[in-house]
């Protein structure tokens, strides 16, 4: 059984409006990355009380955190980010939540990223021992422009992070606009890959459509998570309305688009899913 999630905060600001959607696709879990418009590690007590019930009346889990965490640059001071580490793991225990989204640090533009390479590796090592402290899952998503952007980077974080606590997502859009084929990525690096992420693109311009519409390789990669037994999260990221500071202001009718998208490809073949 695949289990289906997704970023709910591109149908819109919204959380009523968000679960609301949730509801009417029977989607029961969503990666929880804003609501009302406020990320969601800064949310103040009374804003999470309100949405943890909020989640408990719509019968939703929350599948990860979508943090920002490891989503500034390199050169950034890292102090406030490490404190943001202990706050997401507080907050993902509210929240019942073993994971959260996590990213390897932006690269200065036009920069070597190996050249930063020590310097990630040390923050990444002092952030996910916070989360080993806390029994915080940090999933690490394949980001453009980051230090783990392609697989060859990402597997040099999960050879140099050994923790039980640290594992990678697979996005087969962002790996498109890196120039890499997805399923490749997906052979190199699938003994470490415990969540997906569900996005397509296309290499011409790197503009994201529904899976199975582009070049991410989708019939290839649920073929080889099927076969190889993947069990996890399925997270929908339609990214296909105006861009903004969180994703994509997609709007519901494309959320179900992309949503539809993707379940037709595991119904064509007989998968199972929730």
């Amino acid at each position: 059984m695949w289990t289906i999630t997704g970023f709910a905060d591109e149908v819109g600001d919204d959380f009523a409006e968000q679960l609301a959607l949730l509801d009417e696709i029977s989607v029961k879990h969503v990666e929880f990355r804003s609501a009302w418009g406020i990320r969601v590690l800064d949310l103040d007590d009374d804003q999470l009380r309100r949405a943890k019930q909020m989640l408990d009346e719509a019968g939703v889990q929350v599948s990860a955190l979508g943090t920002d965490l490891g989503k500034i640059k390199i050169t950034d001071d890292f102090g406030p980010h490490l404190e943001r580490t202990k706050h997401a793991c507080e907050v993902a225990k509210f929240l019942e939540t073993d994971n959260l989204r996590g990213f390897s640090f932006f690269i200065p533009e036009g920069e070597n990223a190996d050249d930063y390479r020590d310097e990630v590796l040390s923050r990444m090592h002092q952030m996910i021992e916070v989360c080993e402290q806390a029994g915080i899952n940090y999933l690490h998503e394949n980001e453009k422009d980051i230090y783990g952007d392609i697989p060859a980077r990402c597997a040099d974080l999960r050879a140099e992070i050994s923790s039980q606590n640290f594992s990678l997502i697979l996005d087969p859009a962002n790996y498109v606009q890196c120039d890499v084929h997805p399923f490749e990525a997906y052979t190199e690096l699938k003994d470490d890959i415990t969540y997906v992420h569900v996005k397509d693109a296309l290499f011409a311009d790197d503009s994201v459509v529904p899976a199975g519409e582009g070049d991410g390789q989708w019939p290839q990669i649920i073929d080889g998570l099927n076969q190889d037994g993947y069990d996890g999260f399925f997270s929908i990221e339609p990214h296909l309305g105006a861009y903004n500071e969180y994703g994509a202001d997609t709007g519901p009718e494309l959320w179900q688009k992309a949503h539809d998208s993707f379940v037709a490809l595991l119904d064509e073949r007989g998968i199972a899913h929730a």
